[in-house]
């Protein structure tokens, strides 16, 4: 009986996965082909400001439905605190390729630093164009764009590693946080995503399924005020973020217990 159950939770446990992956394509195609049109027919602002709703809204709705399974567990409300805010750099450690996915998820007017790649993605490009995310093709432009989006009371999302952490708790941290923050006078928001899992971490393909249950959880850092110099400010954000990645009672993710399968017979979408 035993290996029976085990057995039906493997075959169960594939196709929330693989049926996951489907439905984030599925949302992400549909909502590519419905941006192109409102990119043409919207004025900017108006295309901009929808566009991060409805980036919040469906990436809110896929991970609602990864949670339906039972096999997937997302606390992250403590961003919902942060969503009357204005002007604030969001600062998270970077563990998987979908932290951005996660953040997004909570804030309705947040413009994503990303690599200039996904602005031609099929999956994310016109979405991403629509809302105005910013890439990093050009690190002038990009702080530019950055620090504009600021002065207009935006949050902007900025990976302080600039790509996914590998080989320790924390990577080493780009400047470009702080020349932004100096620019703009904006306030830096750390951020704390904390898994039991290394989905999607640095070298791990798309297709390849993790084993299930997932957990992740963020929770809020420290607010370290408009950087006024800047190696001084990298030098405290370093420290502060190995110094809080590595707290013994901030390491507890894995053993937290298990989201219980809920009495879905299949992934509900």
């Amino acid at each position: 009986m035993k290996s029976c159950c085990r057995i039906l939770l493997t075959v169960y446990d594939t196709a929330v996965f693989y049926l996951g992956l489907a439905w984030f394509g599925v949302i992400c195609v549909a909502y590519s082909l419905i941006a192109i049109v409102l990119q043409v027919v919207l004025p900017r602002e108006s295309g901009r400001r929808l566009g991060r709703v409805m980036i919040m809204r469906l990436f809110r709705l896929f991970l609602g439905s990864l949670e339906l399974s039972g096999r997937f567990k997302f606390d992250l409300g403590a961003l919902d605190a942060l969503c009357e805010e204005k002007s604030l750099i969001i600062a998270p450690n970077h563990p998987s390729l979908w932290d951005a996915v996660l953040v997004a998820s909570r804030l309705p007017d947040v413009a994503c630093v990303m690599k200039a790649e996904i602005v031609g993605n099929l999956f994310l490009g016109a979405g991403a164009r629509l809302a105005e995310y910013i890439h990093n093709a050009s690190l002038r432009q990009m702080i530019t764009l950055a620090t504009a989006d600021l002065k207009r009371g935006s949050h902007v999302l900025l990976f302080p590693e600039g790509t996914r952490t590998v080989g320790g708790p924390i990577g080493p941290l780009t400047g470009s946080i702080s020349i932004i923050g100096h620019r703009a006078g904006a306030p830096v928001q750390t951020v704390f995503i904390e898994t039991d899992s290394a989905f999607l971490s640095k070298g791990w393909p798309v297709y390849k399924k993790p084993p299930l249950p997932m957990r992740y959880r963020i929770r809020l850092g420290q607010r370290f005020d408009p950087p006024q110099n800047s190696a001084a400010f990298m030098a405290e954000l370093e420290r502060y973020f190995l110094q809080e990645l590595t707290k013994p009672e901030n390491l507890q993710l894995a053993a937290m217990p298990a989201p219980a399968p809920k009495n879905t017979p299949m992934f509900a979408d």
